[in-house]
């Protein structure tokens, strides 16, 4: 069965940094096109940061470029979401997805296949 499950949100303030991570059971995700999406109260979900599988094509939200940075961790089937000089805005539940297709702007921009459950980020101002 796969599974995604985040870890990591919490309360800071802005300017501050947190990491969120991602670990998968049930299948590798070295194959799979993986990301970041986040929903604010009264919001639609949007898509943050993507990568592929190879690595070699990133997406990122336009607001959160130069801030935040996609990883995986493929030793220890884990993606990773660096987020640096945090703002109120930021504050949203964070997910972390994954899709065995290729196209990483696409699904950055409509969602994956796989979904993670969400973890909070709150920055206070």
């Amino acid at each position: 069965q796969l599974q995604l499950v985040e870890s990591g949100g919490g309360l800071v303030q802005s300017g501050g940094s947190l990491r969120l991570s991602c670990a998968a059971s049930g299948f590798t995700l070295d194959y799979y096109t993986i990301g970041w999406f986040r929903q604010a109260p009264g919001k639609d979900r949007e898509g943050v940061a993507c990568i592929s599988s190879s690595g070699g094509s990133t997406n990122y939200l336009h607001s959160v470029k130069g801030r935040f940075t996609i990883s995986r961790d493929s030793a220890k089937n884990t993606m990773h979401l660096q987020m640096n000089s945090l703002k109120p805005e930021d504050t949203a539940i964070y997910y972390c997805a994954a899709d065995s297709r290729p196209p990483v702007d696409i699904l950055c921009n409509y969602g994956m296949d796989y979904w993670g459950k969400g973890t909070l980020v709150t920055v206070s101002s």
